[in-house]
């Protein structure tokens, strides 16, 4: 080859050698390229994963025995969240994040998850949690203006290598770590936050390829220079096995000052440490910039790349997360932790469309249902029990505004003033001419209440029955003696007589009572010759002395009430102001203020007593028409323990068939007679609980088992209830009612301007003037 050949090749040779070093870089440049554009897109994938994150709360009932396989196993099933497909790698598999978070005097435990699976983490929770109550929450903040913060994380330094797990372990791990986090105080906070998503099979080829070497390299002699156990294989075996996940584990620390802020970090490191194994042990995270690692924990970022130096991702078996990170159970002890104190139960299908008075929302694991008791079910009655202020007078009040918008008749019965005082805020302007508000401390225009109006021989002898039965309750409810039989002879005989004189009222009882010519002068008038001969007999041959030793007696007991001015003049009226039978047939709405600290404790259950019988009189009445022309009319009765006689006891199992539909509340069963008590039990078709007391609660198990406990009654929240109702007479099962944001709701809706001029409308149309009123009564009485 001559020199020009040989120069030509070099040339060639070279050239070809630089388009080769051309293309090799090139094709270096284009990879880099390609992976920078798919590190871009991960970083803005997860951006856009965290910004729709969801979180949820998580609690369980104390005495729950869920185990931690459970736990083991909830995890197992999020490794269908796994992403699979030619080109999985360029997405990100979905994150979940389980948050510990502890502030003073609470622990709470959370997940979260995008919002795109955060309904099936919730489903898949409950799947092994089914009595937990799962909420959807605000992102949990435990971070103080002016406190400062300390953090760190740990992975583990060999990835397929076991750490200990909770059966290696002689008690709940959980006990240690959520004893860290109980001695956050004030103005401090702490988080462990433990991210997952599912791990590829590489850790396990890995591991698995060190099990079958080490077996190997163990078989040969000449290459095995140590026997390793048999068991620390096993257990790499065992872990290999597994689901795995890519796991970042984090703890955050909010505290007024550093010192106990590291503090708080170094217990909840130490309690981490319980998991480190002879085989694999958690190691710290090495972090370049503080601000960096802040954002990553608030926006809950996983990781894209894990660079040597800076590893923070480790691999954990579904076994070791669950040992790391499960839910409580009864053997955890430990103070603060926020268990669910009352269970939710789903609303029966048979109650979902039904159409009527709306209570509230059915709540059960994050459906919520409209709730509401039919219009028929209604008349079979409503009994609500709870402590004060649980939310008793506020559903009272919404139902009754409900029957009042719907056009119905409503009596509303209220021994303290505050709830009808709400009810007449929410009448609209066209029923105003409907409203009869009575108020017996309104001693400038009284209204008038005959208590011995009676229409037909039947109701007088029902209306002195009631008035006997009313002396009882104020005087003798244990039945002792005080009041018996020669004082009701006596009160019978005395009420009958003057009810024989129309227009007579219980002012003429006490005066017939200690006044003879009064007697002599309306004895022509008797017609009743039992009654007739009451005086011409028995008292007239009786001494002076045991005759005022009787009526002198009574005139005591029911002179209190005349002698009142207050009283007086609503009692003493000889005809009533309002007609309650005609209240039921033209559908009016009467409000009965009874209010205990204008009236005093012993007027205002003398009023409501005397009421209660006059409207179970005047539902009776109605038997004189057919039962499809009876109205509905609409009772209620707030504290009616107040009032409860064996009336009372009549109106619930009689009223129901003369379209009187009762709901009545109170606070403790114990208020109750056990006549009235049976008779509640026994008759109404609706039970309303709140939260109750132990004796209660004792006692109301019986109607809520097997769906409620007593536990779940005594500890259910504020404007809460358990509800046991029927549908077309027929009874469903017990479930719970939120009736919260309902409720807010009406208070936008209230007029105060409207209210007071509906009452002022009611005083000038029903009330008269006192001086008026006094004028007839002493005339009358001749006081």
């Amino acid at each position: 080859m001559n020199l020009l050949a040989y120069q030509i090749f070099v040339d060639r040779a070279v050239t070809v050698g630089l388009a080769i070093l051309v293309s090799f870089l090139a094709a270096g440049l284009t990879l880099v390229l390609i992976y920078l554009i798919i590190i871009y897109l991960r970083l803005k994938k997860r951006e856009e994963i965290s910004l729709e994150m969801a979180t949820l709360e998580v609690r369980l009932p104390k005495e729950n025995e869920i185990k931690i396989d459970a736990a083991e196993q909830m995890f197992a099933s999020f490794t269908s969240l796994k992403k699979s497909g030619a080109f999985s790698f360029l997405d990100l598999n979905d994150v979940i994040s389980f948050e510990l978070v502890g502030k003073k005097a609470e622990i709470r435990f959370y997940v979260s998850a995008p919002n795109r699976i955060i309904d099936l983490v919730e489903k898949t929770v409950y799947g092994y949690y089914p009595s937990a109550d799962i909420k959807k929450v605000d992102e949990p903040n435990i971070f103080d203006e002016k406190g400062k913060v300390v953090f760190g994380a740990i992975r583990t330094k060999e990835l397929y290598m076991p750490i200990k797990i909770y059966r290696d372990l002689a008690t709940d791990p959980l006990s240690a770590v959520t004893s860290a986090f109980s001695k956050i105080g004030d103005n401090e906070g702490a988080v462990l936050q433990v991210l997952i998503r599912p791990a590829s099979d590489g850790w396990k080829k890995q591991g698995k390829s060190y099990v079958s070497t080490t077996k190997k390299n163990e078989a040969n002699p000449e290459k095995a220079t140590f026997k390793t156990d048999p068991k620390v294989l096993e257990r790499i075996d065992d872990k290999c096995s597994r689901s795995g996940f890519e796991t970042t584990i984090r703890f955050v620390v909010s505290s007024p000052n550093k010192d106990m802020a590291n503090s708080h970090l170094s217990n909840i490191k130490t309690a981490l440490s319980q998991f480190n194994s002879d085989l694999n042990s958690f190691t710290g995270v090495k972090h370049l910039f503080k601000g960096s690692f802040m954002i990553d924990f608030i926006y809950k970022f996983f990781p894209v790349i894990d660079p040597p130096f800076f590893k923070s991702i480790s691999i954990l078996s579904t076994d070791e997360l669950a040992t790391i990170f499960h839910f409580p159970n009864k053997t955890i002890e430990t103070p603060h932790i926020q268990w669910l104190k009352a269970k939710t139960a789903p609303v029966p299908s048979e109650v979902l469309g039904t159409e009527g008075t709306y209570i509230g929302r059915g709540y059960f694991r994050g459906v919520k249902r409209p709730v509401s008791i039919g219009f028929e079910d209604r008349r079979r009655h409503v009994y609500i029990i709870g402590k004060t202020g649980t939310g008793k007078s506020v559903l009272l009040q919404d139902m009754a505004i409900q029957d009042i918008r719907a056009g119905h008749g409503v009596c509303v019965m209220d021994p303290h003033g505050d709830l009808i005082d709400e009810i007449v805020k929410y009448i609209p302007p066209e029923r105003a001419e409907d409203v009869i508000y009575f108020d017996p401390s309104d001693t400038e225009r009284p209204m008038g209440l005959n208590l011995l109006e009676a229409k037909t021989e039947d109701q007088k002898h029902f209306i002195t029955t009631s008035i006997i039965n009313l002396m009882y309750k104020l005087y003798d409810p244990q039945r002792t003696g005080i009041i018996g039989p020669r004082f009701e002879h006596a009160v019978r005989n005395a009420m009958l007589t003057v009810m024989c004189e129309p227009g007579s009222t219980f002012v003429e009882v006490v005066r017939i009572l200690s006044d003879p010519k009064y007697v002599q002068e309306i004895l022509p008038k008797v017609q009743d010759p039992i009654v007739r001969r009451y005086w011409t007999d028995q008292i007239a041959q009786t001494a002076d002395f045991h005759k005022s030793e009787v009526l002198d007696y009574i005139v005591s007991k029911f002179g209190r009430f005349v002698t009142n001015k207050t009283m007086r003049n609503i009692i003493g009226q000889s005809k009533s102001t309002f007609d309650f039978r005609n209240c039921m047939d033209e559908g009016k709405i009467l409000l009965i203020n009874l209010s205990k600290g204008k009236l005093g404790e012993e007027n205002s259950s003398f009023l409501g007593l005397v009421l209660i019988p006059k409207i179970l009189v005047a539902a009776m009445s109605r038997q004189e028409i057919p039962e499809e022309k009876r109205r509905d009319f609409f009772l209620y009765v707030d504290e009616f323990q107040n009032f409860a006689t064996p009336d009372f006891a009549t109106i619930l199992s009689e009223a129901r068939k003369y379209h009187l539909n009762l709901t009545v509340a109170n606070q403790f069963i114990g208020q109750m007679e056990e006549e009235v008590k049976n008779a509640v039990f026994g008759n109404v078709g609706t039970l309303i609980a709140f939260r109750v007391g132990v004796t209660d609660a004792s006692y109301l198990q019986r109607e809520y088992q097997p769906v409620f406990g007593e536990s779940d009654l005594i500890n259910i929240e504020r404007f809460h209830t358990y509800m046991k109702t029927i549908v077309d007479n027929e009874p469903v099962d017990p479930f719970s009612v939120n009736m919260t944001k309902d409720l807010k709701k009406m208070k936008t809706q209230a007029n105060d301007k409207i209210a007071t001029a509906i009452i002022q409308l009611s005083r000038l149309k029903f009330g008269r003037p006192r001086e008026l009123v006094e004028a007839e009564i002493n005339q009358r009485a001749r006081l």
